[in-house]
């Protein structure tokens, strides 16, 4: 649709030389320049690259605030440079690399969709996510009360519920220093939280 050539061509070799190929601009900027003029709106259009900012909890919360948002899927060596004149933002999921852009792109639009509100039927369920607050998930049980030996902890079955938002603050700050450390600088942390980080660290509990 956004090529002119016969053979639908998107990508080329690279100047220069070198292995792979590149995708070209022109498709890429009739493909942008249908979107904006289609009367959404301008999107903020952002490009799947190993070279963006680390896609985080953050990012998701950020990007899910926005009215309208556009992904550029990169693929082989990547796009022609002249491209990213259009685009807003680059963003990674992580210090690897894909074949294409497009997974993810998919981990981005799940981790954004998520926190927009009534995706999630239990929106409790997303502000108590891992790194909502810096720190991560607590350990989760549910029935049978034992599996092979192995019992569900007794407070949990303790209808108190008071013990049982201790005990779960707790295992999440025990669970993030021990796989995790470097979440507690940045945590967002209440005064119970704070206390159980204390106690545990004077009780030296979670040292390795």
């Amino acid at each position: 649709m956004f090529t002119t050539d016969r053979h639908r061509v998107v990508d080329d070799v690279p100047y220069g030389g070198g292995p792979g190929m590149v995708l070209k601009p022109e498709p890429i900027g009739r493909a942008l320049d249908a979107i904006e003029n289609d009367g959404g709106g301008k999107p903020l259009v952002v490009l799947t690259s190993p070279q963006g900012t680390r896609m985080s909890q953050a990012v998701a919360a950020r990007l899910a605030g926005v009215p309208r948002l556009l992904i550029v899927c990169g693929r082989y060596e990547g796009v022609d440079e002249r491209v990213r004149t259009r685009i807003d933002e680059e963003i990674s999921i992580g210090d690897y690399v894909l074949s294409g852009g497009e997974l993810a792109a998919l981990v981005m639009v799940d981790a954004v969709a998520r926190m927009v509100p009534g995706v999630v039927g239990d929106e409790q369920s997303v502000a108590e996510d891992s790194f909502s607050r810096g720190l991560l998930d607590f350990p989760h049980y549910t029935r049978p009360a034992e599996w092979n030996g192995d019992r569900v902890p007794e407070v949990l079955l303790s209808g108190n519920h008071a013990a049982i938002r201790r005990w779960r603050k707790r295992e999440a700050l025990v669970r993030t220093y021990l796989r995790r450390p470097d979440l507690l600088a940045a945590a967002v942390l209440d005064e119970e939280e704070q206390e159980l980080l204390r106690e545990l660290m004077a009780k030296k509990e979670i040292q390795t």
